[in-house]
């Protein structure tokens, strides 16, 4: 997916739906202190695996923060989304995986991996990491996002996804590294490793 970007400038952020800048002040070990810190949405995220094509299902979109590191922006990252409803995580989980990839998964068909905290230099948010497999009887729509989300699907082998995980030429996170990971140790023995 060839992307252009035009006009890219940054400005301070007064107000924000999703994040909000905060100054920490404490005392640690009684010395004075303070540390930036952002406050943020918990999220979620979904390790797909489709088993007809052996292979696993990533999302590949732009972000702004890595354009703004004289990057391309664009990253491979696991279908993903924030924690802004009232509702069960897996339930939520269940709706990001039917907008951005296009397959209805029934939340009880998810298996929670884990939760733990990224950011945590400054953020410290929560994230919920589910695995789900899918195959085409699946799919009810074209996926790519929701209210503006510009976002390509990308198979990638289970045979490349090793190779995959650890090319840093391509901007993936951490979440996915892991849930790939993950997958491996759970069938694999560890002399595999």
């Amino acid at each position: 997916m060839k992307m252009r970007i035009e006009d890219f400038e940054t400005c301070d952020l007064n107000e924000s739906r999703y994040i909000h800048p905060k100054l920490a002040i404490y005392k640690q070990n009684g010395e004075s202190r303070s540390w930036e810190i952002l406050e943020s949405a918990d999220s979620v995220a979904i390790l797909l695996y489709h088993r007809g094509y052996d292979s696993f299902l990533f999302v590949r979109q732009f972000r702004p923060a890595l354009y703004a590191r004289n990057s391309d922006g664009m990253t491979v990252e696991l279908c993903a989304g924030l924690v802004d409803k009232e509702l069960p995580l897996c339930r939520i989980a269940s709706e990001e995986i039917e907008e951005e990839c296009g397959y209805r998964v029934d939340p009880s068909a998810l298996e929670k991996l884990g939760t733990f905290h990224t950011c945590v230099g400054y953020s410290g948010s929560r994230q919920t990491l589910y695995y789900a497999e899918i195959d085409e009887s699946m799919k009810v729509g074209e996926g790519g996002g929701i209210d503006g989300e510009d976002i390509e699907l990308l198979f990638v082998s289970v045979k490349e996804a090793k190779r995959f995980i650890f090319d840093d030429t391509i901007a993936r996170t951490p979440g996915l590294m892991f849930a790939v990971t993950w997958w491996f140790c759970d069938r694999e023995s560890p002399d595999d490793y």
